[in-house]
């Protein structure tokens, strides 16, 4: 990569992993409801398991998807259904999670965040446009550096959104505050299936 195409690219890695997306929504609800400290897996599952994801996309999962085009619709669909049902399951939350008993809701852990990454929509736009735009040459090299290059600007962009969820612990302590804003989450999560579904 040239100075000038790598500067586009950081910039296209960071922007696109600031802005609201099902990750960035699902981490500022789990700083919100279970704190920063009990959130690092879930923000670690993401990148790592994010740059996972465009080392495969690199490596030619994308071609495999362009000759099977029914694998990737069937992705989608898993994916909107997840994305559903975590919706589902947030909208339903109570108060905030202060007290870790047996029972109790837990915060997605670093398997279950890699894992989502590969039914996340936002996350195989992002894969196949930073290949696509950024990385036409091939082999491991470029693919490797292209995918930690893209983890190590998306851990710090999704760690800010669940150490913000965190800071508004104190704020939205009183449940009936906490339910509308896990609500209003829920509802930012369907919404971010629409370009999908359109």
């Amino acid at each position: 990569m040239t100075p000038e195409v790598l500067l586009a690219f950081a910039l296209f890695a960071w922007v696109s992993s600031i802005t609201p997306g099902p990750n960035n929504l699902m981490v500022l609800s789990s700083g919100l409801n279970f704190g920063f400290r009990a959130s690092v897996p879930h923000v670690l599952g993401i990148s790592i398991g994010f740059g996972v994801m465009l080392v495969a996309v690199g490596l030619g999962l994308a071609l495999v998807f362009e000759r099977w085009p029914v694998l990737y619709q069937g992705l989608k669909v898993v994916g909107v259904l997840y994305l559903l049902w975590l919706a589902w399951g947030l909208a339903r939350a109570g108060s905030l999670a202060l007290d870790r008993r047996d029972g109790a809701p837990r915060p997605l852990g670093f398997w279950g965040a890699a894992a989502f990454q590969w039914v996340n929509p936002k996350a195989w736009v992002m894969a196949v446009s930073a290949f696509a735009t950024y990385m036409p040459a091939n082999g491991l090299g470029p693919v490797l550096l292209t995918a930690s290059l893209f983890a190590l600007i998306n851990l710090p962009s999704v760690a800010a959104w669940a150490l913000c969820g965190s800071q508004l612990r104190h704020w939205l302590a009183e449940p009936a505050r906490q339910r509308l804003f896990n609500r209003g989450m829920a509802a930012l999560l369907v919404l971010s299936l629409l370009p999908l579904l359109f």
